[in-house]
């Protein structure tokens, strides 16, 4: 295993849809031990496969340490929301935006298909920080960060700072 570059905003990667996984493989199996090293490394509860600036539709998510002092680290391959209610506001970060929380609202409640690590359908409904982060990570699959969900003027103070950071 190894912990990979996390890619940061501007990178082409985190704006461009992510493709579909056709197989899992023992590829697939090397990226996603390549980037829970990487996530965990990083203090992440989460990580998309653009993130690392591989173009699939992959993500893992694991709030458990931080909820319950625990590891269970989910993978989520060709993840789909298939159902969501409800409205939250809460602070979020984002490892491909660093040093910066905004608030998000986003759904309080989601449902959640796709394949699980050994390529076997998987289903899960989500709330709390484990629905927030299955969230996050759908939109980097999109091509969508939290900057993308901010307004016009937010969006703008969090470019400057961006810019001032980088330089």
């Amino acid at each position: 295993m190894s912990i990979l570059k996390i890619k940061t905003y501007p990178a082409r990667v985190l704006k461009e849809t992510a493709k579909a996984v056709k197989s899992v493989d023992g590829r697939l199996q090397e990226l996603i031990a390549n980037m829970s090293e990487t996530m965990y490394y990083a203090n992440g509860v989460g990580l998309a496969a653009p993130q690392v600036g591989v173009s699939k539709r992959l993500i893992i998510v694991d709030t458990s340490y931080r909820e319950e002092g625990g590891s269970n680290l989910i993978v989520v391959v060709n993840p789909e929301i298939v159902y969501q209610e409800g409205d939250v506001t809460a602070i979020e970060g984002c490892l491909s935006l660093p040093r910066f929380t905004i608030n998000i609202n986003r759904s309080a409640r989601v449902y959640i298909k796709g394949l699980n690590a050994d390529g076997n359908p998987l289903e899960i409904e989500a709330t709390g920080l484990f629905g927030r982060a299955l969230q996050h990570e759908i939109d980097h699959l999109n091509g969508v960060l939290l900057i993308d969900r901010l307004t016009s003027l937010e969006k703008q103070n969090i470019s400057y700072s961006l810019q001032k950071i980088q330089r």
